[in-house]
């Protein structure tokens, strides 16, 4: 018969140290809380204090350091800087064991948990969660640790759906919120409002004139670093889109736009912007503002129109783009003669002058600056007859009544089709149709379909077209109200 000899296993299964051996475990704790608020960093503190102590009592342990993340959501692991330098010391044979409080605080997301748990248990690095008495290198607990991490995932979705409905309500309250480390002219009131930081303000309102003015948002940018005026973020480049997202705040003219990004995935913390999805609120006059209302419409009137021209505009000029051949319809722009003589001098003409052989003239800046003034005073001498003109164009334009009838029965229309569609492919998938009769069908239905939501987006589009051209002649009553009638001099800003 044959003789067998039991050899007693040498490796504890839980450590993955031999059974007999005076060599320490290297053990390193974790240590994290979600917010930044100081109730929470006192928790953040205790954790630190409590893992450090905790793991220097145990004899058979050697203190190896320890990893923590303040004031920042656990849901994934791409922003946890302690997190993942704790793993990467782990992965390369600096930690055997790790010690934190609660599954939870490990992660929110039972994929990144896992997986995190796996790849460490592949390099003999285990995982120890006091809270719940779970060791890793344990094969009953995986199971648990499934539960544990996909009830910590829950608990995550539930308090972001929480953090989510509050934020709504505060919107739908018309409570306003604004960046204020990065945003630039307001602070944080004692009364939680925002109020209005004047030094700050008054580059703002320096922006806005030097739009109007002409400049093009990088020609803006360069000449604020040009004075060594920081950013909002505080650096010494501003660029366009820094420039641009001021000149189309409406913030600073004291409303506020609620709720115009969203978060689409909690676990990522992906944001959005708002199309649609989900409901927006404006809010009027919420705060002080710092541009003038009437002005920051004429800047978003000036945008539209500049993007319009496209690559065509130049902001060299407050004449750039505003003059006009009456021959072919281009743009005139200025031109240097003799420029490395004493006769040098600017001169406006037709860009496709030669090409288009236009017969208009050429003038100086000088001759344009005095056919204004001219033109002008000709103008506001008949001012409030042109006032009750354009008052007439604007009853005109705002009564949508037509238009708005035209756009429901399309709706119906449109609505109509979705519903044939919706009966043929049910009929379809109901009872054996001919498959060439239901494609000859559903091909109309859908040709139907496409002509209706064309007309429906035209119709839209004129009445979107109609406002705004109603807008621009409110602005423009405005404007001749409170503009001087006699200009004497030239003036830039009108």
């Amino acid at each position: 018969m044959a003789k067998v000899t039991m050899i007693p296993a040498s490796i504890n299964p839980l450590t993955q140290l031999p059974s007999i051996t005076t060599q320490k475990r290297k053990v390193a704790g974790y240590a994290r809380v979600s917010t930044d608020s100081d109730e929470q960093f006192t928790s953040y503190e205790a954790q630190v204090d409590y893992y450090t102590n905790y793991i220097k009592a145990k004899p058979e342990w050697e203190f190896v350091g320890l990893y923590s993340d303040e004031g920042i959501s656990a849901t994934n692991t791409k922003k946890r800087d302690g997190f993942n330098l704790m793993i990467s010391d782990a992965l390369a044979g600096k930690i055997d064991l790790i010690v934190t409080k609660s599954v939870s605080r490990f992660a929110r997301n039972t994929v990144d948990s896992l997986t995190t748990i796996r790849k460490l248990k592949e390099h003999k690095v285990e995982c120890y969660f006091e809270k719940e008495s779970i060791f890793t290198f344990d094969g009953k607990e995986e199971l648990l640790l499934t539960i544990m991490s996909s009830l910590a995932q829950e608990e995550s979705r539930s308090i972001s759906e929480n953090v989510t409905w509050g934020q709504r309500k505060r919107f739908a309250d018309g409570k306003v919120h604004m960046p204020y480390k990065r945003f630039l002219g307001y602070k944080k009131g004692e009364d939680g409002k925002p109020t209005v930081i004047e030094a700050e303000a008054d580059i703002v309102r320096l922006i806005y004139r030097l739009f109007l003015e002409g400049k093009t948002v990088g020609g803006i940018g360069a000449y604020l670093e040009s004075l060594g005026i920081p950013s909002p973020g505080g650096s010494e480049k501003w660029g366009s889109t820094t420039v641009q997202s001021i000149l189309t705040n409406e913030k600073y003219k004291g409303d506020a736009l609620l709720q115009k990004t969203f978060t689409v995935d909690f676990l990522q913390k992906k944001m959005k912007a708002n199309e649609g999805e989900v409901p927006q609120y404006y809010v009027e006059s919420s705060h002080p503002p710092i541009i003038e209302p009437e002005e920051w419409n004429y800047v978003q009137m000036e945008m539209a129109r500049r993007k319009a021209l496209g690559r065509a505009y130049s902001g060299k000029s407050v004449l750039s783009t505003k003059l006009i051949c009456d021959d072919c319809g281009n743009f005139y722009g200025s031109k240097v003669w003799h420029s490395t003589s004493k006769y040098k001098r600017t001169i406006w003409q037709c860009n496709q002058k030669f090409k288009q052989k236009c017969d208009t003239p050429t003038f100086t800046t000088e001759e344009i600056k005095e056919l204004f003034i001219r033109a002008y005073n000709q103008l506001m001498a008949k001012k409030n007859n042109v006032i009750e003109d354009l008052k007439l164009m604007k009853k005109c334009l705002s009564d949508l009544t037509e238009i708005d009838k035209k756009i429901e029965k399309q709706k119906e229309e449109v609505l109509i089709i979705t519903e044939l569609v919706k009966n043929l492919i049910h009929e379809n998938a109901s009872t054996s149709l001919p498959q060439d009769e239901y494609l000859k069908k559903y091909e109309g239905l859908n040709q139907r379909y496409e002509s209706a939501t064309k007309i429906l987006e035209e119709l839209q589009a004129e009445k979107q077209r109609r406002l705004e051209q109603d807008n621009a002649i409110s602005l423009y009553i405005k404007t001749l109200k409170k503009n001087p009638t006699l200009l004497e001099e030239w003036d830039d800003t009108i």
